[in-house]
């Protein structure tokens, strides 16, 4: 099989694992090497199929010996199959990188005969492309669980960063759909990681050219809606990796039913996209808002509101917290008040120790007013007269809300932009609109 058919196949194989993101690793180009990597500089496109266009996202492989039930590349599933060699991905990832097509390399693998051979491929090619190419650039691979922990260590010493994905949030939803896969078995090599990276800081810290193992942390990513756990289990899941195992960040994936299996749940309305997004929305006040999974969810309420976002639900069920004075309120509390994000909330403790803020401020500030005048006053008042009461604010919340909910659920008003796509916008412009471009004002 050709190098090209094998990219058509591989990079199609690869465009399922969301477990990917801006590199979180700086690294200036070096004379006699190739590349750089900045820390915010890998930016996503995807092109329609899904596949993340700056970095060279593909499979070693997608042949494996797992049978999981909802995996387009399961042992038992009929698909064509094929495998790179290592001088195959570094000749693709040179010649891509050289075109600037790409900023980096994404690499995940099927299990190809076992995991410590597969692994040792892995660790090959990146040993080739760090060595034998002097690629500096980004490179982003998956551990294979259940390999050699020594091929994980100098694998990692090889990476930017490392995942390891933990598939589904519960030990039963695992043993039903990944026949094979164990808990112990993928959650072995995550710790293995953590330590890593802790001791490579500690020697950093001391000698300063030590060798840097996998220097932009780890991550995982769980698939939402394959098994019935709820909003609650994954959130909590989430919390106990970052809390635990120190993760970068848990991606979460809608299930996209790509194989028939009885054992897969139908789907009438669709991968569920608007319950990915809550859950997103969810981790990121997990991580940088000071929630806690059991603030915004329970047992006796233990999924998310498809109408509001996980902020705005948990703010209308706590009005005895609001209305927060925008002058006195901590840098925690004011994290807390819907429409306020980190970069808002510092910007109005910073300005208010040189004189009074009011709501015009805080538009300039970034504050989405709409949603946060429920729940701030400046200088004792409130932006309009309200009544502080759950089903009124919730009320005029939900009208906003259930819009965004729309447009995500309905693939055909939401979609990621991509730099290939053809819009095929037959709007007609309004009269206003056309003399604007006559004159140049648009």
């Amino acid at each position: 099989m050709g190098l090209k058919e094998k990219l058509s196949i591989l990079s199609d194989a690869a465009k399922y694992d969301v477990a990917c993101t801006s590199s979180g690793v700086e690294r200036k180009g070096k004379k006699g090497f190739v590349g750089n990597s900045i820390s915010g500089g890998i930016c996503h496109s995807f092109s329609a199929d899904g596949r993340c266009i700056s970095l060279l996202k593909i499979l070693f492989t997608n042949q494996c010996i797992y049978d999981c039930k909802y995996c387009v590349n399961r042992c038992s599933n009929d698909v064509v199959r094929t495998a790179f060699t290592p001088d195959e991905v570094c000749t693709l990832t040179m010649e891509f990188y050289k075109r600037n097509y790409i900023e980096g390399l994404f690499l995940s693998s099927g299990i190809l005969y076992n995991a410590d051979y597969t692994m040792e491929l892995l660790h090959e090619t990146l040993w080739k492309l760090r060595n034998e190419h002097r690629f500096r650039g980004y490179i982003h691979i998956k551990a294979i669980p259940g390999a050699d922990p020594a091929l994980i260590e100098r694998t990692g010493f090889l990476a930017d960063r490392m995942s390891i994905n933990l598939e589904l949030p519960t030990a039963d939803g695992l043993k039903r759909l990944c026949p094979g896969k164990t808990r112990e078995k993928i959650l072995t090599p995550m710790r293995q990681i953590q330590t890593g990276i802790r001791v490579s800081k500690n020697e950093l810290a001391l000698y300063r050219n030590a060798p840097r193992f996998v220097p932009a942390g780890q991550s995982t990513q769980m698939i939402v809606g394959a098994t019935a756990e709820n909003d609650f289990q994954m959130v909590s899941v989430a919390e106990a990796l970052y809390k635990n195992y120190q993760l970068k960040r848990v991606f979460y994936s809608a299930f996209v039913p790509v194989v028939e299996d009885a054992n897969l749940p139908a789907l009438a309305g669709g991968p569920p996209l608007l319950r990915e997004h809550r859950l997103y929305q969810a981790d990121w006040l997990l991580r940088f808002y000071g929630f806690e999974a059991k603030e915004l969810l329970s047992e006796s309420r233990p999924n998310f509101n498809i109408l509001l976002d996980p902020k705005c639900d948990w703010a209308v069920r706590h009005l005895e917290e609001f209305p927060v004075e925008v002058m006195t309120a901590d840098y925690r509390t004011l994290l807390r008040v819907p429409g306020l994000g980190v970069r808002s909330a510092k910007r109005i403790t910073a300005a208010r120790r040189t004189g009074c803020l009011d709501f015009s401020d805080l538009k300039k500030f970034g504050v989405v007013l709409k949603r946060a005048m429920y729940f701030l006053t400046c200088g004792g008042k409130m932006m309009t007269p309200v009544r502080m009461e759950e089903n009124f604010i919730t009320s005029q919340l939900v009208g906003e809300e259930h819009r965004k909910a729309w447009d995500i659920e309905h693939g055909s008003s939401y979609r990621q932009l991509s730099l290939f796509d053809d819009m095929k916008l037959t709007a007609v412009p309004s009269g206003e609109d056309g003399k604007k471009a006559l004159y140049g004002e648009m």
